[in-house]
């Protein structure tokens, strides 16, 4: 097995940023694995204290085969920095594995990203493989599905996906145009994708993330998504650029005792498709709305980082 450098950004929240590394500490390959930590420069003056209390923290960590850490010198956003970062390390490695100051990942975890790595590396189809899984309540045979959608909570990429990153967005005019597709995007019309892309032209979010969902809906990409989740997201408590998620997202958390063993017999997107729309759906009849608000309220916050 290949293991792929692990590659962590983080900013000004020392304590989330302690949790995520003692979580991958307590995975079997972080001993073997090579952690690269992107730090930000604070943004506003008063989020000096707490970047150097994550900088000072991030200079004591080991366990790893190599820690290598970048600080930035001026504050550089969370888009710029993971664009800048992924796309560094897949120049010099080819694969990646991406985490945030504020995913806990399980045990199990870098088994999952690695074997994935290794298993699709030559299958074009594939672009992402996530660690994230949608609280989903079905009984799967296979213990990963492929999904026509991206996460970015906890995912790993190659090198020859990532070169199809489009970060003007230039492929929107062809699926805007489409009815059939655009509905599509959106995931049959249960999350506002398609809001977020536009915001991202107005100018009023700047996010690495939608332009990399759209980048894979444009070459008809598959991301693989275990049956059940292997990260939790710690930062829907109020203390990140996105605030306070649904409660069935912040009480969604991996097992110790789940590991991906059975991989998809067949690089196609799964039947589980419909079950998990309906359990973003599930959000409540209110969930497309407050995630537009979600995506028009990100400037209102005086975040750094984010």
């Amino acid at each position: 097995m290949t293991l792929a450098p692990i590659t962590l950004f983080v900013y000004n929240r020392p304590a989330h940023t302690r949790r995520a590394v003692e979580a991958l500490l307590r995975n079997e390959l972080a001993r073997d694995s090579d952690l690269i930590i992107y730090s930000d420069a604070p943004k506003p003056p008063e989020a000096a204290g707490t970047v150097r209390e994550v900088r000072d923290y991030i200079r004591t960590i080991g366990g790893f085969r190599s820690v290598r850490i970048v600080g930035r010198d001026r504050n550089w956003g969370l888009a710029d920095s993971i664009i800048d970062g992924v796309t560094t390390v897949l120049n010099k490695y080819g694969r990646i594995i991406v985490l945030e100051d504020d995913l806990l990942v399980s045990p199990h975890f870098l088994e999952y990203m690695n074997a994935s790595l290794d298993q699709y590396e030559h299958d074009n189809r594939v672009m992402q493989i996530s660690g994230y899984m949608f609280p989903l309540s079905a009984d799967l045979e296979e213990d990963a599905i492929f999904l026509p959608f991206t996460t970015s909570w906890g995912w790993a990429t190659w090198g020859r996906a990532w070169r199809h990153f489009d970060a003007s967005c230039a492929a929107w005019s062809r699926i805007k145009a489409d009815d059939m597709k655009l509905k599509a995007f959106d995931l049959g019309g249960v999350y506002p994708y398609s809001s977020m892309v536009e915001a991202q032209f107005r100018g009023e979010i700047d996010s690495w993330a939608i332009r990399w969902y759209m980048s894979v809906f444009a070459h008809k990409g598959l991301v693989l998504f275990p049956r059940r989740t292997l990260v939790h997201n710690s930062g829907l408590d109020g203390s990140g650029t996105h605030g306070e998620g649904p409660s069935m997202w912040r009480l969604n958390h991996p097992s110790d005792d789940f590991a991906v063993r059975v991989f998809p017999k067949d690089v196609s997107p799964s039947r589980a498709f419909h079950l998990v729309t309906a359990t973003i759906a599930q959000g409540g009849a209110s969930y497309f709305n407050r995630a537009c608000r979600w995506v028009h309220g990100i400037l209102a916050r005086v975040q750094g980082g984010g």
